[in-house]
C-alpha cells in the first residue's frame, strides 16, 4: 500500500468515528480522541487533517459535523456509490445479499454470469449475462466491480473492465492482479488472511513462551 491509499485509509477511518460520534450527538472532536479511537498518534491526525486544509483550535477542537461533511467530499460519499459483482457462484451472491453495503451507501447495481442457469434479470439485483456488462457499465457510469470470478478468468475480465469507465476493482479470485496509474486493484485473498492469522498466533504463543 503506497502512502497516498494510507492516508486514505485513515481519512476513511476518521470519518466512520466521526459519523458514529455525529449519531450521538456530539458536536466536537480533539484530535487526541480520533487518534485513540483510530490507533494512530494526535499529531499524525493533525498532519492528515492539514494536507487537506481541515481545520480546528486547539482549545474549541474539530466542529464534527462539518468535518465528516468535508471528508464526504473528500473521499467521494456525496456521490451515488454504485458497484457490480462479477461471478454468481456462493461468494458472489453472498456480496450480493450482503446487508451492510446500504448501511454505508453503497448500492449493487447487477451481477454478472456466463452460466444461465443463474441468471435472473428480473430479481431486486438483476444478474444478467457477462456479454451484456460493458454496455451495462457504460449505460449506468460503474466505476468499481467486485471480481469471485475462477483464477484463469480473473486477467480476461479485469482486461474487459479497463476499456470501460470502471477504475477499480476489488479482486475475490485466487489470483494476484495489478494496478496501474488509472486502474486500481484490491486484492482479497481470504486463504492467506486466515493462514497469517495462525502464523501471527504462533509466533505470539513462541514469544511468549520464550518469555516465561
Amino acid at each position: 500500500m503506497n502512502a497516498n491509499q494510507e492516508v486514505i485509509r485513515r481519512l476513511s477511518r476518521y470519518r466512520n468515528v466521526m459519523s458514529k460520534m455525529k449519531a450521538l450527538g456530539l458536536v466536537k472532536v480533539f484530535s487526541d480522541n480520533l487518534a485513540d479511537a483510530v490507533g494512530v498518534s494526535p499529531s499524525l491526525v493533525r498532519k492528515d487533517f492539514s494536507m487537506f486544509n481541515l481545520t480546528g483550535n486547539k482549545r474549541g477542537g474539530y466542529r464534527v459535523d462539518d468535518l465528516v461533511s468535508k471528508l464526504n467530499v473528500l473521499l467521494g460519499k456525496d456521490q451515488k456509490q454504485k458497484i457490480i459483482i462479477v461471478g454468481c457462484g456462493k461468494l458472489g451472491k453472498a456480496l450480493m445479499n450482503h446487508n451492510g453495503f446500504p448501511r454505508v451507501g453503497i448500492r449493487v447495481e447487477a451481477a454478472f454470469d456466463s452460466d444461465p442457469a443463474v441468471l435472473d434479470p428480473e430479481a431486486p439485483i438483476p444478474i444478467l449475462h457477462v456479454k451484456e456488462i460493458r454496455e451495462f457499465i457504460e449505460e449506468n457510469q460503474i466505476r468499481v466491480a467486485a471480481l469471485t470470478v475462477p483464477e484463469p478468468a480473473a486477467q480476461g475480465m479485469v482486461d474487459t473492465l479497463k476499456k470501460t469507465c470502471v477504475k477499480g476493482v476489488i479482486n475475490f479470485a485466487p489470483v494476484s492482479l495489478k494496478s496501474s496509474e488509472d486502474f486500481l486493484v484490491h486484492n482479497m485473498n481470504i486463504e492467506q488472511e486466515i493462514e497469517n492469522l495462525f502464523y501471527n498466533i504462533h509466533f505470539a504463543e513462541t514469544k511468549s513462551r520464550k518469555n516465561l
